[in-house]
């Protein structure tokens, strides 16, 4: 006959000093300790700037290789050391430079009128509900159509001179700047305003002290948006129908099967458009510090 038995009790700490031990093990059994991360500190600029041009040179050259051994289709993608002979050639003959000046200078047109004439109409809304109720619809609706479809009537109305190409990038850029204004303008401070009437302000006082000072930093923040706009429209009317511009080039290479013409004037294109972001959010950055100052 088997007997049970009765398990052993743990025997207890002989002495304080393993009653202490005992109890710091269960403390740190139950929460065991944090490491603390290091601050991430901000990489060298000249670090970031080799991993940018490490990545661009890899690329490069695994297209170079890919395209010598047959792994890409030269004649649809064409391959680097070609696309160099190229843009050697056109930028050599000027036609390049010529477009791109072409295309530059539809585009900061475009950008100023659509900002200029976007904050002017968001501002405007201010001044009457009921013209503010009865044009933000509309405002709305023709954001909403595609802008390619407008570009043939406007290139047959205004010609494919700079100027078709200016109206599309102003149509661009003038509903976004509307839109964004209107909002800044509702989010004005209501108390305050009504603070200014009750101590005798005008309507005019109240806009220019109150209503124009609260939205500029809404205006200045989508500067940068407001230039890729303008970008897209001026490549978007050349598209259509231009005398010059690297749309118009752009469009010609790839009528013609010049892959790698084309590539030259996408490769242009983006460093025109990052010339013209950098421009852009250093015009921003001066303006918000001018601003912040100013109050």
């Amino acid at each position: 006959m088997t007997t049970l038995e009765t398990p052993r009790a743990t025997p207890a700490p002989t002495s304080s000093a393993e009653s202490l031990q005992s109890l710091a093990a269960l403390r740190s059994a139950a929460n065991p300790p944090v490491r603390r991360r290091r601050p991430e500190t901000e990489p060298a600029a000249w670090r970031v700037a080799g991993m940018r041009i490490g990545v661009v040179v890899v690329v490069l050259a695994l297209w170079e290789i890919g395209a010598r051994a047959g792994l890409i289709d030269a004649f649809f993608w064409s391959q680097p050391s070609r696309i160099w002979q190229t843009a050697v050639i056109a930028f050599g003959d000027g036609d390049i430079l010529a477009d791109a000046r072409f295309t530059f200078t539809s585009t900061v047109f475009g950008f100023v009128l659509g900002v200029v004439g976007g904050v002017a109409i968001g501002l405007s809304f201010w001044w009457s509900r009921l013209y503010a109720l009865t044009a933000e619809p509309l405002v709305i609706a023709f954001e909403a159509m595609p802008k390619l479809a407008l570009a043939p009537i406007v290139v047959l109305v205004l010609g494919l001179g700079m100027g078709s190409k200016i109206a599309m990038a102003t149509a661009l850029v003038i509903v976004i700047q509307v839109l964004n204004t209107f909002a800044a303008v509702k989010s004005v401070d209501r108390d305050l305003t009504t603070l200014l009437y009750s101590l005798g302000a005008s309507r005019w006082q109240v806009f220019r002290t109150v209503v124009v000072p609260s939205t500029l930093p809404w205006v200045v923040s989508s500067l940068r948006v407001a230039i890729g706009l303008a970008l897209t429209g001026a490549i978007v009317g050349e598209y259509i129908g231009s005398t010059a511009g690297l749309g118009r080039m752009i469009h010609y290479a790839g009528s013609t099967y010049d892959i790698a013409l084309i590539w030259v004037g996408v490769f242009t294109l983006a460093a025109l458009s990052m010339l013209l972001y950098l421009v852009v959010s250093a015009l921003e950055r001066r303006l918000l510090t001018n601003l912040t100052h100013a109050r």
